[in-house]
């Protein structure tokens, strides 16, 4: 029981980080219909900054992880900087086709851009302790607290963001431009500064994801993101890409097969068991366990 416990806690954890990172992924492909395979990478520009501010924060006498406002505010620059500079050009003047490559692309500029920094290159920089140690005792097994604040921190996001979203003028306008971007214009709304803020929310919580993961990984790396960010992705379409709830539950579900396949199977079959689940699931069920399937318009 206390095996089964202790799994089921790590296979949590590590969901809530795939499920921060997804819904960066959901909010970019809700609105603009765009997988932006850059947002992993945005993870690792919010692990880089973590590690610069922490010590700025902790000679202020200002806790560790207050760090992440800095790094919310930094990936959510870049996330701009890269809506204006690369993917807007592409979306006015390109196809589908090239804008997955345009991603595809970003993502390989910022991991080599981060290298030839001087003060990051090649090699992992270990990160300090961002979270008081400890933890509480759960059936006989400790409960620590950054799995706690992990999925406190998921939850809290994807109600926010829910509430955002169906609550807020701007919130109105994501969807409004998400359902309809020829009518969202006849209303008077931006279609270019609404799709700006969803890159900057999504960019930002990659700062969040990037937290919670280096708490519990302390080392940062300039290809962090790819794998991490790949598997967010299969989490957002297994939970139904484009969905909130979605993203919470498709995180969920990825990080406990991980983690029961790693307790109880093999560790060398974990990504195979990952992958494995996003094919019965888009066999299944195309649009997601959330997901409807609707016509597209002609």
């Amino acid at each position: 029981m206390g095996e089964f416990l202790q799994t089921l806690f790590v296979g949590l954890r590590l969901g809530s980080v795939y499920a921060l990172i997804a819904l960066g992924y959901t909010m970019v492909y809700g609105i603009v219909r765009l997988i932006n395979f850059a947002h992993g990478d945005f993870i690792m520009v919010g692990g880089y900054t973590l590690i610069f501010t922490v010590p700025l924060m902790t000679a202020a006498g200002l806790p560790a992880w207050t760090a992440v406002v800095i790094a919310v505010a930094v990936c959510a620059l870049v996330g701009v900087l890269v809506e204006l500079i690369a993917y807007r050009p592409v979306r006015r003047k390109g196809t589908n086709m090239t804008a997955l490559i345009t991603a595809v692309a970003m993502s390989l500029f910022l991991e080599n851009l981060a290298q030839a920094i001087p003060a990051i290159g090649p090699n992992p920089i270990i990160a300090g302790q961002l979270f008081a140690s400890g933890g509480v005792r759960v059936a006989g097994v400790t409960l620590d607290y950054i799995t706690i604040y992990t999925i406190a921190v998921s939850a809290v996001v994807m109600l926010l963001l829910y509430v955002f979203t169906q609550k807020t003028r701007l919130g109105r306008a994501m969807r409004c431009v998400s359902e309809d971007k020829g009518a969202a214009v006849l209303m008077g709304i931006s279609v270019n500064k609404t799709v700006l803020a969803t890159f900057a929310i999504g960019s930002g919580l990659s700062a969040a994801a990037a937290l919670m993961y280096v708490a519990q990984y302390p080392k940062v790396y300039t290809t962090m993101g790819s794998l991490l960010g790949l598997k967010a992705f299969v989490a957002a379409v297994v939970g139904g890409i484009g969905l909130i709830p979605g993203a919470m539950l498709g995180g969920i579900v990825i990080g406990l097969v991980e983690s029961f396949s790693t307790a109880y199977i093999s560790s060398s079959m974990t990504d195979t068991f990952v992958f494995f689940i996003l094919i019965v699931v888009l066999l299944l069920k195309p649009a997601g366990i959330l997901g409807k399937n609707v016509g597209e318009k002609v």
